[in-house]
């Protein structure tokens, strides 16, 4: 394949994607057809099969743009992995937070799909497993601190997970008003007293 025709190609390829979370915004992962796709693109249909075997190979596409976004941020000098600190809890939920909203088309997508395909409800569970396991030893000294979780580890941990992602949710359906601030503020200080048991 000639140069022009490989960047062409990758051009349609990058069309497609973004045509793809628009699409999935707006109608929702499992409402949205090829067509729909193709048409937000300004593609024609058949094009879409000279790049994605289905909207799966399509999802699973995007999902890799987004694990590779994910893999490009370094913890920053702020980093701080401690959550016995109210800090170091702030910096994660951040953290979530800013990533979530930044990719919510791709997220709200994924858990559509894993309502019909259990390969995307496999990589679902497997990336909650991973994303408590990266923090798991933030809690590690809590009880040389006299701290005690309010269950095991990974279950502590997956409470503040299913938090984040409950409010997010409500936020982007606009039945919670808040501003990214405030959501990361009212999460960390929700966050830490669940964890800690302690007030800030």
């Amino acid at each position: 394949m000639s140069t022009s025709r490989r960047e062409k190609s990758a051009e349609t390829e990058q069309a497609l994607k973004a045509a793809a979370l628009r699409v999935f915004a707006e109608r929702g992962y499992l409402n949205a057809k090829i067509s729909d796709i193709t048409t937000a693109a300004g593609r024609a249909a058949g094009s879409f099969y000279n790049h994605f075997a289905s909207k799966e190979e399509l999802l699973q596409s995007l999902l890799k743009d987004m694990a590779d976004a994910g893999d490009m941020r370094a913890e920053g000098p702020d980093h701080n992995p401690d959550f016995s600190d109210p800090d170091g809890v702030r910096y994660h939920v951040a953290g979530y937070w800013n990533f979530a909203t930044e990719h919510a088309p791709v997220l709200r997508a994924i858990g559509q799909a894993a309502i019909v395909n259990e390969d995307f409800a496999r990589m679902i569970g497997h990336f909650g497993v991973e994303q408590r396991a990266d923090v798991a030893d933030h809690v590690d000294g809590f009880a040389d601190k006299g701290l005690r979780l309010p269950s095991t580890t990974d279950a502590s941990l997956a409470m503040m997970f299913l938090v984040m992602q409950g409010l997010l949710l409500a936020v982007e359906d606009g039945t919670v008003a808040l501003t990214d601030e405030q959501a990361v503020e009212g999460l960390t200080r929700f966050i830490y007293r669940g964890l800690t048991g302690r007030d800030y």
